[in-house]
């Protein structure tokens, strides 16, 4: 065996052809070893095939790149004042490798703001990133703006500040505050992410981040299936999983449906959770579960095949199929399993804790500092429960520090409630490191479920004209600032109220549903969007639903809110109803009849779709809801306005029409709207106050009057008496 060396230590030199040849032989050596290190680092005699595969990887990579545009959850709002300031939030998933993220912003300033002076921050988690100015025209502008990676995190909130300035005549260049000083934010603003998806794991909490993330659910990517001739138990299973989902799910626009295992849509879907008894499960699945587990247990399984993702629920009766399911409704549970399978007992505790709604909001999860002289304001959404409704003796108690170098002559604070002042208060410099406002909302009016409050100062200096920084005013609205809001129930029978009176204690009143025996795609289609819209406000899982294919016991229907979908022909329970309906069907059960609300042509009416909000014959304090057509094709179509509460919101009455061409239209029927007597008296009472005050005066005197003829009768007989006596 040769030798080779670069050197010897006698300094003998080696011929040239060695040398190369020993240069040549480590250099490869040295290639190789690099290449261990670092695979980025091609081996000699493969730098062509390296290339080429990286090519590959970055086309792939490329090809990958998805795109997800959010949408703020504000509506249009204006603020007003020198100085303004709005809070929006988004959140970004767990799995996005994020690339860009853009926000697009819709505004217009007053036509009267100095362009030149006028200015805009954009702040996201407290941190500034990004001012402009308007552009030098009137009208809607719109801005699209790079947001720096390094300050997104999973949950995001956006702050958007100005200073509108005006200037006080042509020849005047002071900066003048007055009304016309205004920037209005518009709704559609959004910020748009260009990610990588990383891949799920096995684990459960994998599965169902990328299940129920926004941006799988917007692209139809996420099934709930069921078998092909599903029982009642499998309905109620899968309606307590897409309530689950609905009530975590923050897009506006998008749901998740439920199918049959046999629909094509949910084959093509990327994640499916597949809900059946073992016996009904398909074959390939059923394979994959241990019998073993399933005798006393409900499974729950994650399956990868290719690149479709199962999450398989399943159990040997239908009492642990819909326990699993309730388990799978808990959002904290699911986020919390790290495994791949997940049994469920009897025994399991599967019920959500309490959360949300403790009587109060707190406006801002951080100070929120204003800076600048003249109008400060900072803008807070506040959303109540959507079976609740401000009472009387709610209260917003805002804590705030402001600078001590104020002309406190001049200077206060203010709240205001949907733009209009509830109390303000003159700052002091006593008070300037803890101070706090307190005021009540307004007496007898209802708010609705959310409303904006508007915390503004007016911060005055001694010197406007200064320019001096460290003059600059300052005024910091603290964290623990809060809106305590004193709610009452809200009992009406109409779809303003829907779906208020089948939830009760944020989860579901007894809830019977009657479907047809033998299901169509419109029918699931249906199912689903009833569900996703109460589901997206029962904030707890431990309410009852039970699905029915006959008509239910009485003792049912009496202790229950009823729900029944379906055309006569499918349901005999709607059949039954007719005469009870507002819109009634005709001979044959296939088209509505005209009423004195709507006259109907006898094609037409076969061809329009209803959602009919009725008071239960069977129980005067409950409700009943029937979406019913002469084809469930139009029973869906029905159903369509009470998926999202943006369509639902739009009707007062109780029943809603809707025609092939997308006319919906809106009917009252009932006189009093109420479930509860016993509050609608009370109403009628505080309604007419001073009339119960007049009309009970006036019984006052009527039995004064009485009781003093009374009197005058019996002195007048008694002395007629005694005449006769004496005689």
């Amino acid at each position: 065996m040769s030798k080779f060396f670069i050197n010897k230590p006698n300094g003998t030199k080696r011929n040239g052809i060695s040398k190369w040849l020993i240069l040549i032989i480590s250099f490869g050596l040295l290639s190789g070893f690099w290449a261990t290190i670092d695979p980025t680092i091609p081996i000699v005699g493969q730098a062509k095939t390296t290339q080429s595969k990286s090519k590959q990887t970055k086309k792939k990579s490329s090809s990958a790149l998805k795109s997800y545009t959010q949408a703020f959850q504000n509506s249009t709002t204006t603020l007003s004042g020198t100085s303004v300031e709005a809070n929006m939030y988004f959140i970004k998933m767990d799995y996005w490798q994020v690339k860009q993220a853009t926000l697009n912003l819709n505004f217009q300033i007053s036509q009267l703001a100095n362009r030149a002076t006028s200015d805009i921050t954009l702040s996201l988690n407290g941190t500034k990133f990004y001012s402009f100015r308007p552009k030098n025209r009137t009208g809607l502008q719109t801005k699209a703006i790079k947001v720096p990676l390094r300050l997104i995190q999973g949950e995001n909130q956006l702050t958007i500040s100005g200073q509108i300035l005006n200037k006080a005549g042509s020849k005047d260049y002071r900066l003048a505050q007055t009304p016309a000083n205004w920037l209005t934010i518009y709704d559609g603003a959004n910020v748009n992410f260009q990610y990588i998806l990383k891949p799920p794991t096995t684990a459960i909490k994998s599965f169902y981040a990328h299940f129920s993330g926004t941006d799988t659910i917007a692209y139809q990517n996420s099934y709930i299936t069921v078998p092909q001739a599903a029982s009642n138990a499998e309905l109620t299973a899968a309606m307590y999983a897409l309530s689950g989902e609905a009530r975590t799910i923050t897009t506006e626009n998008s749901q998740i449906q439920v199918t049959t295992y046999q629909d094509k849509a949910a084959q093509a879907a990327d994640y499916q959770m597949v809900i059946g008894t073992y016996d009904h499960l398909p074959a390939r699945f059923k394979k994959l579960l241990s019998k073993q587990q399933l005798q006393q247990n409900a499974v729950i399984k994650t399956v990868y095949q290719g690149d479709k993702h199962y999450l398989i629920v399943s159990a040997k009766t239908g009492s642990l199929l819909k326990k699993a399911s309730r388990f799978i409704a808990n959002q904290e549970l699911m986020q919390e399993t790290r495994s791949s399978t997940e049994l469920v007992s009897d025994q399991t505790r599967t019920y959500t804790s309490s959360l949300q709604y403790d009587g109060s909001y707190q406006l801002t999860s951080s100070d929120d500092t204003l800076t600048g002289a003249k109008h400060q304001s900072s803008t807070y959404f506040v959303s109540l429960p959507v079976d609740r409704t401000n009472a009387n003796g709610s209260q917003i108690r805002v804590h705030f520090r402001y600078s001590k170098n104020l002309n406190f002559k001049r200077s206060l604070a203010t709240v205001s409630i949907n733009g209009s002042p509830l109390g303000s208060k003159k700052l002091s410099a006593a008070h300037a490191d803890n101070d706090s406002l307190t005021v009540d909302l307004p007496k007898g009016k209802a708010l609705g479920n959310s409303f904006t409050i508007q915390v503004a100062f007016d911060l005055e200096m001694h010197d406007q004209t200064s320019s001096d920084n460290a003059q600059t005013p300052w005024a910091t609205i603290e964290s623990d600032s809060k809106a305590y809001i004193k709610s009452k129930p809200v009992s009406d029978l109409l779809l303003t109220n829907y779906p208020n009176l089948f939830l009760k204690n944020n989860t579901f009143n007894n809830i019977a549903v009657v479907r047809p025996a033998k299901l169509t795609k419109y029918d699931y289609q249906t199912m689903s969007n009833i569900f996703n819209l109460i589901g997206n406000y029962a904030q707890s899982n431990t309410g009852n639903v039970q699905f029915y294919t006959k008509t239910p016991s009485k003792s049912v229907l009496k202790q229950s809110n009823v729900i029944a979908f379906g055309t006569p022909q499918q349901n005999a329970f709607i059949k039954s109803l007719n005469n009870k309906l507002y819109f009634k069907f005709g001979a044959g059960d296939k088209g509505f009849v005209s009423n004195e609300k709507l006259s109907i042509e006898h094609q037409y009416g076969q061809n329009i779709g209803t959602v009919q909000l009725l008071r239960s014959p069977y129980n005067a304090r409950s409700g009943l809801l029937v979406l019913t057509a002469g084809k469930s094709s139009d029973v869906y179509r029905a159903s369509t306005q009470i998926n999202f509460q943006r369509n639902i919101e739009q009707y007062k009455g109780d029943a809603i029409v809707v025609d092939h061409d997308n006319n919906h239209y809106n009917y009252r029927f009932k006189k009093h709207k109420s479930v509860d007597d016993q509050a609608n008296i009370k109403t009628v009472l505080s309604n007419n106050s001073q009339l119960v005050i007049y009309l009970a005066i006036a019984i006052a005197i009527l039995i004064l009057i009485a009781f003093a003829a009374f009197l005058v009768l019996r002195k007048n007989g008694l002395m007629s008496r005694k005449g006769r006596r004496h005689e």
